[in-house]
C-alpha cells in the first residue's frame, strides 16, 4: 500500500480513470486542492508517490498563482527522493519547468482527439511501451514545453513534439489527457470557460464534432488508460488494503 499525494487545481480536472485504479489497488489518496487552499504547504516526505493534475493556469504565472512555486518545490523534492511522479497536462509542464525547461504558448492549440505517436525510445519504456503505435488521445492545451535536459521523449503528435517524457526511472510527464472518461469529456464540453477556450483557440472543430468522436474513441482510450496507468502504478508495489484517506 502506498500513500499518494494528488495536486488538484480545479474541480473539473480530477483523477478520472486513475481514481478507481488507485482504490482497487488499495492505495491511500490525499488531495491538495490548490483552488480551495492556495496557501497549502504539503509535506511530500509523508508520501510514496505524487500525481500533479491539469488546470487552466500556466507555469509562468507564478506571480498570479503563487502555489505553483509550492508545487514545483514539492516536485523537486519528490525527484530528489526518487519517488514515482506523474504530471498530467499542467502537471507535465510543471515537471518540465522544475527541471529547467522553458514552457511557452504552443504554435497551435490541441483540443479534442489527436493522434499520439510513440518514439523509438517508448518501446523500451515500462510504461509507454503500452502505447505501441499511433493512437488518438484526448487533448486540451495551448501551452507546451521544451524537453528537459536528460529527459527521454516518449511520444509526440503532429502539433506538439513533447507529448510524453520520462526523467530518470520514476517520473513521467503526459501532455495528453489519458485519464478522461466520457463523463468528464462531456462535462468539459459544457463548461462555459472551456467552451470559450474552444471558440477562441482556432481549432477547426466544435464541441459537437468532438463529442461525436468521443463516442467512437472513448472505449479504446479507457482500455489504453488501464494499461498505461496500470504500468505506472506497478511502481507503487503490491497494495495491502483498500483504505482511502479523506479529501481536504
Amino acid at each position: 500500500m502506498a500513500k499518494v499525494l494528488v495536486f488538484q487545481h480545479v474541480a473539473s480536472e480530477p483523477l478520472g480513470t486513475l481514481d478507481p485504479m488507485l482504490r482497487r489497488r488499495g492505495h491511500r489518496i490525499r488531495y491538495i486542492n490548490f483552488h480551495r487552499n492556495p496557501d497549502a504547504q504539503p509535506n511530500i516526505d509523508r508520501y510514496q508517490a505524487l500525481i500533479v493534475l491539469g488546470g487552466p493556469m500556466m507555469p509562468d504565472q507564478q506571480d498570479r498563482y503563487p502555489h505553483l512555486r509550492t508545487e514545483m518545490h514539492c516536485i523537486e523534492r519528490a525527484l530528489a527522493r526518487n519517488m514515482p511522479v506523474l504530471g498530467i497536462c499542467l502537471g507535465s509542464q510543471l515537471l518540465a519547468h522544475t527541471l529547467g525547461a522553458p514552457t511557452k504558448p504552443a504554435r497551435e492549440w490541441e483540443i479534442g482527439w489527436y493522434d499520439v505517436e510513440p518514439t523509438a525510445a517508448a518501446k523500451d519504456d515500462p510504461v509507454l511501451c503500452r502505447l505501441g503505435r499511433s493512437r488518438p488521445i484526448f487533448q486540451w492545451h495551448g501551452y507546451t514545453f521544451d524537453l528537459p535536459d536528460g529527459a527521454t521523449r516518449l511520444a509526440r503528435s503532429q502539433r506538439c513534439e513533447n507529448q510524453a517524457f520520462r526523467v530518470g526511472e520514476q517520473a513521467y510527464g503526459f501532455q495528453f489527457h489519458l485519464e478522461l472518461d466520457g463523463r468528464l469529456i462531456n462535462r468539459w464540453l459544457k463548461l462555459p470557460t472551456m467552451l470559450d477556450e474552444l471558440h477562441t483557440s482556432g481549432v477547426p472543430h466544435d464541441a459537437q464534432s468532438i463529442w461525436r468522436q468521443t463516442h467512437e474513441l472513448i472505449d479504446g482510450s479507457i482500455a489504453l488508460s488501464d494499461e498505461v496507468f496500470g504500468a505506472f502504478l506497478d511502481k507503487l508495489g503490491t497494495p495491502l488494503s483498500r483504505q482511502v484517506m479523506p479529501s481536504r
